[in-house]
């Protein structure tokens, strides 16, 4: 690949711009907003100026309400010798083609698996797609060179291509992405209204259930509304699972022992079942999960206490596979967890109390 159009010059379109560009592509960005595509340019990401011929691989980055419009103008303008759309649903676009009458063998679907609650060129970031997965959805009408250019447009955004049915693909982020997002908003909004002193409780439990639902409810309306089925199945049963555990919250609730008993096995049964289903989901790097160990230290809110715990850490020879923060309420301070290999646990512990870190047992 040599040269690329990238149309629509979003957080996701930019940030690939951003990448191309960065491995020595000619990337020309086109917007319906002609600000956005200059904001874009201005960022790196390529040029606003149009190709002077047929673009290698043209990459539509539209909502997903207009990726099969936007595709078919492209298509019949002849612009590329591939297209590709990186739109979060992919059986509904590819069908809309196909009832246009449109020749799909220069197409392929894919939808990188990777965002941020932020939209706009302003968010993105060449390497918002390193290391997670990119779903490409082929058909036996995909011509090979363009499987070989989609891949190719993967690789040089160090992203890990998967290839999948498109209808697959739709149930699967349904399931994984935006049903959670719908239901982190359900959890979010309950906030609205709820006294300040409640709110002021919240701790890092709730911040990590409702940190999707600060993303842009346009963009979301755009994509659910292009998969509304497979997210509808899916918060059918689960409003099913809560009805269940409604009903075992209210028998906690009786005098009658038995059926506090029956209230207590269906409690455990979701939480178990939430057990179940947590463990599933993959670890760093997409690995199986691992069990780690946290230590906790106490921090003020000044400038350079991270930069200080990371070098400690370093200097005691332990990594650190994640960090999760926790701000006090009402005070200039805060909890850092640092998760780390079980064995490198007391190690890490005993170093950074050495330099005078407060450590939360």
């Amino acid at each position: 690949m040599r040269t690329a159009l990238v149309i629509g010059t979003g957080l996701i379109g930019t940030s690939a711009a951003l990448a191309l560009t960065r491995r020595g592509i000619t990337v020309h960005l086109s917007d319906p907003d002609p600000e956005q595509a200059r904001t874009a340019a201005a960022l790196g990401a390529g040029t606003d100026q149009p190709p002077d011929g047929v673009v290698d691989l043209a990459v539509v980055a539209a909502p997903p309400a207009h990726v099969a419009d936007v595709l078919a103008d492209a298509i019949r303008r002849g612009v590329a010798h591939a297209y590709a759309d990186v739109a979060s649903v992919k059986g509904g676009p590819r069908r809309e083609l196909l009832e246009r009458g449109l020749d799909l063998s220069a197409y392929i679907g894919t939808h990188p698996m990777s965002g941020r609650e932020k939209s706009g060129p302003l968010a993105a970031s060449a390497d918002l797609f390193e290391g997670r997965p990119w779903v490409l959805t082929p058909t036996r009408d995909t011509d090979t060179e363009v499987l070989n250019l989609a891949l190719e447009l993967v690789s040089h955004c160090r992203a890990l291509p998967v290839v999948m049915d498109a209808d697959a693909h739709d149930r699967a982020v349904a399931l994984v992405s935006h049903m959670p997002h719908l239901v982190s908003s359900l959890v979010a909004a309950r906030l609205e209204h709820a006294e300040e002193a409640a709110v002021r409780l919240c701790g890092q439990g709730i911040r990590d259930v409702t940190r999707i639902a600060a993303s842009d409810p346009r963009m979301w309306i755009d994509i659910l509304s292009a998969n509304p089925g497979p997210v509808a199945d899916l918060l059918s049963d689960l409003a099913g699972d809560l009805d269940e555990t409604v009903r075992a919250l209210r028998a906690l609730e009786s005098a009658d022992e038995a059926k506090r008993q029956d209230g207590v096995t269906g409690i455990r049964d979701v939480l178990r079942r939430g057990n179940a289903g947590q463990v599933r989901v993959p670890g760093k790097h997409g690995t199986a999960p691992r069990v780690y160990e946290v230590v906790a230290v106490l921090i003020d809110d000044q400038p350079g206490q991270l930069a200080s715990i990371f070098a400690d850490a370093g200097r005691a020879g332990v990594n650190i596979e994640d960090v999760r923060i926790e701000h006090a309420t009402g005070q200039q301070a805060g909890l850092v967890q640092l998760v780390v290999e079980p064995q490198a646990a007391p190690v890490l512990t005993a170093a950074l109390r050495e330099r005078g870190w407060a450590i939360r047992q």
